[in-house]
């Protein structure tokens, strides 16, 4: 709960420097990406971006959240597949290990095609602003 809550700061106020920069009278929306490997709280995370946007230029904008698989591309055979393959191997401490450090699946996931540990982390890693809507002007 308490990585949701830096994570809303952090989104808050890069919002907020970004609308600044731009001059923005208003911001209509912000869309999120939370990557699988994360394991984000959405509820916990959308409830404390909530809360430290209250009296900003935040306060009346509509934030999106977008989810992203996870994708990983074997460097030996080629093959790409997603976490839910392999889903039935990990149980909630590598989950939880894999969510510090999305790097430490090579220690528990394997190519389902050849086996391989050697792969690349595609898609779902991390957590970031895709877009950010602003107001130019005040509406009437």
């Amino acid at each position: 709960m308490v990585h949701e809550w830096a994570l809303a700061e952090a989104i808050v106020n890069t919002v907020i420097e970004l609308a600044s920069k731009e001059e923005a009278k208003g911001i209509k929306s912000v869309c999120i990406v939370l990557g699988e490997l994360q394991t984000i709280d959405e509820e916990t995370l959308k409830y404390a971006i909530n809360q430290l946007r209250k009296n900003t230029i935040m306060n009346d904008t509509e934030i999106l959240f977008e989810k992203e698989k996870a994708e990983f591309k074997c460097l030996n055979c080629g093959h790409i597949w997603t976490f839910d393959e392999v889903k039935e191997v990990i149980n909630e401490d590598i989950k939880e290990a894999i969510h510090f450090i999305p790097e430490a699946a090579h220690a528990f996931i394997k190519c389902p095609k050849c086996g391989s540990s050697d792969y690349e982390i595609v898609k779902g890693r991390g957590v970031w602003i895709k877009s950010i809507n602003i107001l130019k002007e005040v509406k009437n």
